[in-house]
């Protein structure tokens, strides 16, 4: 209890440094996932039954189309985005690679929500020098793909429920697409590592493309709308949303985007996957964690776990980044060889 207190007081501390936080304003952006406008009659409905059909047909909905405009610029890779919208300076995407000298095998690497550019840089240089080459996407609305003079990037996760929706599967089309590029190059044996929302991104990406050999998902949650709705980190996106839409709709649109629903499609595919908790998360509930591991469980489905003794962003300060690493690298070594 006193070492669990210790912990949360620490979060609580953590999430105070980011002094530049805003709260949006409620949009329901039928036009990110149907092309109409905000003035469409009844969007609550619109937008149900959007996701019901792109639940219903994940497999098409996540189906990047072949990438064959890539340029590889020194260690960057560029290409343009598999499902453009409105705003140009997101169209294009940037991986930064790391290319080991004598490969093993090859990861996309996923950083987390709001990660800068050196975020997960120190852990593709280990996994380099593990022999394996790692590709680091950039994830929508982050670092150059951030629209002019926003600090943060507070379009990929808002209160603008259709961009919400339109820049997650962008993101995972995109890491499905950099894993194709990886194969392309001559890796017979390409896996996916992502924190955060990132673990969500490259969770959905590896459940819907057999040809990702394994996966680490560094924080595991079951509903992306919970976690926005209940998390520490996104409780200025809540702000926006809540006199506007209940938790039940959100999770109802936001369904497409969550990994709960797509556990089943792993019972025959035998790809070996890590999943990381952190037991005092504040972010990613440690309940929401656990409905996870409980369709695991009943289902009888193979993975491998990990529950580190910490929260959300204390993952990422000693010694707890040590012990987070120790898996991830440890983890990939053995099965990208």
């Amino acid at each position: 209890m006193i070492y669990r207190n210790w912990i949360h007081k620490k979060e609580r501390r953590l999430t105070l440094l980011d002094t530049d936080r805003e709260v949006f304003p409620f949009e329901w952006g039928l036009e990110w996932v149907d092309g109409n406008g905000g003035g469409a009659a009844d969007p609550l409905s619109r937008l149900k039954k959007t996701a019901a059909r792109a639940l219903s047909d994940s497999a098409s909905f996540f189906e990047p189309p072949p990438l064959d405009d890539w340029e590889l610029r020194g260690e960057v890779l560029e290409f343009a985005t598999p499902t453009p919208g409105s705003h140009e300076f997101n169209n294009r995407v940037f991986c930064r690679l790391f290319e080991a000298a004598k490969p093993r095998g090859a990861v996309v690497v996923v950083p987390q929500w709001n990660a800068d550019s050196e975020s997960h840089v120190a852990l593709c240089r280990i996994l380099r020098r593990l022999g394996i080459t790692a590709l680091r996407l950039c994830l929508p609305y982050h670092e150059m793909r951030r629209p002019p003079g926003m600090k943060r990037a507070d379009y990929m996760v808002s209160p603008n429920i259709g961009r919400t929706l339109h820049a997650t599967r962008q993101a995972v089309m995109e890491v499905r697409q950099a894993a194709q590029w990886l194969r392309t190059q001559g890796y017979q044996k390409v896996g996916v590592m992502g924190t955060s929302v990132g673990s969500c991104v490259s969770y959905l990406a590896f459940v819907h493309d057999r040809r990702i050999a394994t996966g680490v998902f560094n924080h595991v949650s079951a509903f992306f709308a919970d976690v926005v709705w209940t998390g520490l980190a996104t409780r200025f996106v809540r702000w926006g949303l809540e006199k506007h839409i209940d938790l039940d709709s959100l999770r109802e649109i936001w369904a497409p985007i969550s990994p709960y629903h797509y556990i089943a499609r792993l019972k025959e595919c035998g790809r070996k996957h890590l999943m990381i908790t952190a037991r005092y998360d504040l972010t990613f509930l440690p309940a929401l964690s656990e409905k996870v591991f409980e369709f695991y469980r009943r289902h009888e489905i193979p993975h491998d776990r990990a529950d580190l003794p910490c929260g959300h962003y204390t993952t990422a300060h000693f010694p707890f980044s040590y012990l987070d690493g120790w898996h991830i690298c440890r983890y990939l070594r053995r099965h990208l060889g």
